[in-house]
């Protein structure tokens, strides 16, 4: 295994719902970069969660692509380190990681992999908290979720 490299956003909507251990459960250790530990600073960090800074950075394409300092080495950490998988909730981060090839997932992609694997009872509930909360997610992906998780009514 080569590891798996987070941004902050899933570590702070995880946290904020109660569920950051899932991640510590589902790939063991969670690689973050110095930009994410300073964007994630009100997440008390477990053991598991490990800053490593990646050793040059992405360079121009980061620019243009509109990503934030976390994003950036998170991917390029991600990359450095030919990552089992990076994860990223932003569109943009999403798409270059994507781009690059890189294997991702999201906080919504880590709540499904939750559910199925019996690690919690349903996804809906930490879904519409993160929603109230101001996590943005579009109705016809709730959906598609909660139908992917056997919760549609």
């Amino acid at each position: 295994m080569s590891g798996v490299v987070s941004d902050a956003s899933p570590l702070i909507g995880l946290h904020q719902i109660g569920q950051l251990g899932l991640l510590g459960t589902i790939f063991g250790t969670v690689l973050i970069p110095p930009a994410v530990a300073r964007e994630a600073l009100s997440v008390e960090r477990p053991s598991w969660i490990v800053e490593r800074a990646p050793k040059k950075p992405l360079g121009p394409a980061v620019t243009r692509a509109g990503l934030g300092p976390g994003e950036s080495e998170a991917i390029s950490l991600a990359l450095e380190l030919d990552a089992d998988r990076v994860i990223i909730d932003e569109l943009a981060g999403r798409s270059l990681a994507t781009h690059l090839g890189l294997p991702l997932i999201g906080t919504l992609g880590i709540l499904l992999a939750a559910k199925r694997r019996g690690l919690i009872p349903t996804i809906r509930e930490p879904i519409d908290v993160l929603r109230r909360g101001g996590f943005r997610v579009a109705n016809d992906l709730y959906e598609d979720l909660l139908h992917r998780a056997g919760e549609l009514e």
